[in-house]
């Protein structure tokens, strides 16, 4: 009789999470499969503690451009002379939180989707620290997002909506003029694109290129005036562009046939089986 196959076991690090150590896989699998090291945010994941994060997906490259992940973090410190790290007086490794090396007193964060975990590292996601960097990204992110919450199809599921309640300022600082984008863009007989809603998170543009490998979307323009738009001459029709409704975080991409059809706290959830796959 043939002997059972045993799986290899997972090598882990241990890694502190707001005080409390975490085992972890060293590797995970990214989103063609292949093993690469576990990044921060999947590490919080396992012990349980929400990253925000607009531009992450399991599912996709990793683009690291929304910034909402950013974490403060320490590191053990690098070995000495003798070939050993700072210990503390207790025996344990000495842990040196990051700070910004012009500016020594002010914390220096990390993207939490794309920084990977060493041994021993501590993660602070819940740290005064690291919630001030959030608040500060998600400020800039609203500058010039419109009050659209009362008619946007995406409201009631909207991360940019959560994340305003939990780590937005309570009014706005904001005295300039706001810039205005294009609104109702027709992308293509299927989708429609708001602008002004749109955080650059790219995830349309990821998953359009690598996995329904059409290079339909991109970026135009620069800075505050940048937008997401198809290529001249290349309508975005393929058979997955509704698929990029579903991951917008925030209601800038809307189907036609939905748009402003129905608000989602009355939809309801009910098993089916697609005949069209």
């Amino acid at each position: 009789m043939a002997a059972m196959q045993t799986e290899p076991a997972v090598e882990t690090v241990t890694v502190k999470v707001d005080g409390r150590a975490v085992e972890v896989p060293r590797t995970t699998p990214n989103w063609e499969g292949n093993p690469e090291p576990t990044t921060v945010l999947q590490a919080c994941k396992h012990a349980g503690v929400e990253i925000p994060h607009y531009c992450y997906h399991p599912k996709l490259p990793v683009a690291g451009n929304c910034r909402m992940c950013l974490v403060h973090v320490g590191m053990p410190g690098r070995p000495g002379p003798d070939g050993k790290p700072p210990m503390n007086e207790d025996g344990s490794p000495k842990i040196f939180p990051m700070q910004l090396p012009y500016e020594p007193e002010m914390p220096r964060g990390v993207i939490g989707c794309a920084t990977g975990i060493i041994p021993g590292m501590e993660i602070y996601a819940s740290s005064p620290e690291t919630r001030e960097m959030r608040e500060a990204v998600l400020e800039s992110l609203l500058i010039n997002h419109p009050l659209d919450c009362p008619i946007c199809d995406q409201a009631g599921e909207c991360k940019l909506q959560e994340y305003s309640v939990e780590h937005g300022q309570p009014e706005s600082r904001f005295a300039e003029v706001k810039v205005h984008k294009p609104k109702a863009v027709d992308l293509g007989p299927r989708i429609t694109l708001d602008a002004e809603r749109c955080v650059m998170c790219t995830r349309c543009i990821r998953f359009t290129a690598d996995v329904a490998g059409d290079d339909a979307l991109g970026i135009v323009n620069r800075g505050s005036y940048n937008a997401i738009s198809t290529y001249p001459g290349q309508p975005f029709d393929n058979n997955y562009t509704l698929n990029t409704v579903d991951i917008c975080p925030v209601g800038a991409l809307t189907s036609d046939d939905f748009r402003f059809q129905m608000r989602v706290w009355f939809l309801k959830e009910t098993k089916s089986l697609c005949t069209g796959c």
